[in-house]
């Protein structure tokens, strides 16, 4: 960065670098877009170890438009090449681009907590929808003391009753919010289309949570079983690990 000329000439202080926790996030302070990718790519490679370094560098490429300094078209084509090259989950880069953008819009509220790494920056997407549910000073103490699975039971309200899910089946047709998303052909026997209907239902409420909806075939309701039990036992050892 060019210092701003003014009357004092002599020795200036090294410019103040944003840190949260014990890690530098200088790359995600450049303005730079190389050095942002590349501070991206050591933080993946374990370099770094921060996932809020990785989630405010991709939230500066995507606010000011820096991927076109690399070359893409998007930021959606910079996190697909990022992807492929990195070897990770499109939905992983994603939920990092959606971390870093809570953290750049509720950063004063953030840094006066001293949110780090350590409190768990997965949580961050979920703020909006907290603040339409709870108090503010409420919200940013909880993100501050809650556990991750905590503060996600935190966000889904107080009342259970009213689903927050946006996504609705009207007759054959599927709603998300006041849009029309699917229809499905009045000729199919209702054991189909309810079917069909329920699958789609749980691919947008995992789209709208942020999550990631995975489907495989089975041959039976015995080996769907078998298959959920060491689904289920999978999940809690890769979360247990977070």
């Amino acid at each position: 960065m060019k210092a701003i000329p003014n009357e004092y000439d002599g020795p200036r202080p090294p410019a103040k670098r944003l840190s949260v926790g014990q890690v530098s996030l200088d790359y995600a302070n450049s303005d730079n877009a190389a050095e942002i990718d590349a501070g991206i790519r050591e933080t993946i490679k374990g370099v770094r170890l921060s996932i809020l370094a990785m989630g405010l560098g991709l939230a500066k490429l995507k606010a000011k438009g820096l991927y076109v300094d690399l070359k893409f078209r998007s930021m959606n084509d910079y996190l697909e090449s990022l992807c492929d090259e990195m070897q990770i989950e499109r939905s992983t880069a994603h939920n990092w681009l959606y971390i870093g953008e809570a953290y750049t819009k509720y950063r004063r509220e953030l840094e006066r907590i001293g949110f780090s790494d350590a409190d768990g920056p997965t949580k961050l997407p979920y703020v909006p929808r907290a603040l339409e549910l709870h108090e503010k000073k409420e919200v940013f103490r909880n993100i501050k003391e809650m556990s991750v699975r905590k503060f996600k039971e935190y966000v889904k309200g107080e009342e259970p009753a009213a689903p927050l899910s946006k996504i609705r089946v009207v007759g054959n047709q599927i709603f998300v919010g006041k849009k029309l998303a699917v229809t499905l052909a009045k000729e199919l026997d209702t054991k189909t289309r309810n079917y069909l209907a329920d699958i789609n239902m749980k691919a947008g409420e995992a789209l709208e949570a942020g999550e990631v909806l995975y489907m495989t075939r089975l041959y039976d309701i015995e080996e769907l079983r078998r298959f959920e039990r060491g689904a289920e036992k999978m999940k809690k050892e890769m979360r247990a690990k977070k």
